[in-house]
């Protein structure tokens, strides 16, 4: 049996974590350990975290980053591992934390990548891994993620394709009817990135791809992260694991303009450009347009620092301050 570290980044929010948590008990997988990474937090969510693995009576261990990246202590070995990044890192850089644990133990066959806003169905994790075992060319997996409020309703079948003339992501079932059942094989042709909120990667895309880029901050890892795998490796889709996903607690996650948070707003935009220079640059003129549109929507509803922060992204300093290409650290 292939053991599994299952990765849960929190930033600000130990309520959402420990409900997670609290899910992973029913897992019917019973090869596992769970790695907790704060990133940073400012709230007590360190106490609270440290409290609920002391009242659960189980083995578990805490270490810095710098502690973690060596892989702890050799000999122990617990099903939980706090550890405290010291700074908040962003999603990639708070996930590559845990991840470079994991590979400095090697003792593993997949990581999973949770979002602590989620909680899991008992064979969520077990069917992650029989769909990875059932197509070896596969390096990334992704589960059925439903909505936390409204369980009938479909985020993603797995991930979803992401379109590189107009610089955005669509999740493969976004905008299907509640009675829709998708295809693993459908899915898995549609989809040239896996969504982030429930992730299972191989330790072979690990140690040949690497890690996740962490010059994006927050969203378009995961496209980063696949689109580096392109050639290397095939993405994969397991229907029976079902994440339900509260969408957007830390950060302000929204697609209403009027809605959505300035962070999401200004991420999204950012590295929309840094992803198309990236690996499209030949589609950077139709996204520039694209989103020159966005920044006339936001002056229609009144969001006016919106409005300037996409045009200095745009054709300010923004621009000449966006990070070049380069090798993220393993």
């Amino acid at each position: 049996m292939n053991k599994v570290y299952i990765i849960i980044l929190n930033w600000n929010g130990w309520q959402d974590t420990i409900e997670c948590l609290e899910s992973l008990q029913s897992l019917d997988y019973p090869t596992y350990t769970v790695v907790i990474c704060d990133n940073g937090s400012k709230d007590d969510s360190l106490h609270r975290l440290r409290d609920w693995m002391e009242a659960r009576d189980d083995d578990w261990a805490e270490y810095t980053a710098a502690e973690a990246e060596t892989g702890g202590v050799p000999t122990w070995e617990q099903q939980f591992v706090l550890i405290r990044t010291g700074a908040n890192l962003g999603f990639a850089g708070g996930n590559n934390a845990a991840l470079r644990y994991a590979m400095a133990r090697d003792d593993f066959g997949y990581a999973w990548l949770l979002n602590n806003d989620t909680v899991v169905d008992p064979d969520a994790l077990g069917a992650l891994v029989r769909r990875m075992q059932e197509r070896p060319a596969a390096g990334m997996c992704g589960s059925t993620v439903r909505y936390y409020s409204r369980r009938d309703k479909v985020q993603a079948y797995g991930g979803g394709h992401y379109c590189s003339w107009v610089g955005l992501p669509w999740h493969y079932g976004r905008f299907v009817l509640p009675a829709f059942k998708a295809e693993p094989a459908a899915a898995e042709r549609s989809m040239n990135y896996v969504e982030g909120a429930s992730l299972l990667v191989s330790r072979e895309f690990l140690a040949q791809i690497g890690l996740m880029c962490e010059d994006y901050f927050l969203y378009f890892e995961e496209a980063d992260w696949a689109k580096r795998g392109e050639g290397h490796f095939a993405l994969a889709y397991a229907p029976e694991s079902v994440v339900y996903h509260k969408v957007g607690r830390s950060i302000g996650t929204r697609s209403n303009p009027r809605k959505k948070s300035y962070t999401c707003d200004y991420f999204n935009v950012r590295n929309r450009i840094l992803f198309t220079r990236r690996f499209y640059p030949q589609a950077l003129p139709t996204v520039c347009l694209v989103l020159l549109g966005a920044m006339l929507l936001r002056l229609l509803v009144l969001k006016f620092d919106r409005s300037v922060m996409i045009y200095n992204l745009l054709f300010g300093e923004g621009t000449g301050g966006l990070p070049s290409a380069r090798e993220p650290r393993r």
